[in-house]
């Protein structure tokens, strides 16, 4: 269920903001979006399978929080992230 080496590392190197970037809010939200799109998938396959969906509900709200932060500290970088993701708001 979890990503893979190969696939986390393209996620970090295509939005890091430096060399040696892996904690930036862009990548922190990067990475929780690629888990929640592949948690929602499994969901929507084991709909009783609720620990599931206790850490999908986690990892929506950290996401959540990272891009209020975001949008608080530099607009301009949180909208370039949302779009680049296809997230909503």
């Amino acid at each position: 269920m979890a990503i893979s080496a190969e696939r986390r590392e393209q996620i970090i190197s295509e939005f890091r903001t430096h060399e040696g970037d892996t904690g930036s809010p862009e990548v922190q939200v990067a990475l929780l979006t690629e888990n929640i799109r592949e948690l929602t998938g499994h969901l929507k396959d084991h709909k009783h399978d609720f620990s599931s969906r206790r850490g999908l509900l986690g990892m929506v709200s950290r996401r959540t929080r990272l891009t209020t932060y975001l949008r608080r500290v530099d607009n301009d970088r949180y909208a370039n992230l949302i779009q680049r993701l296809g997230l909503r708001r």
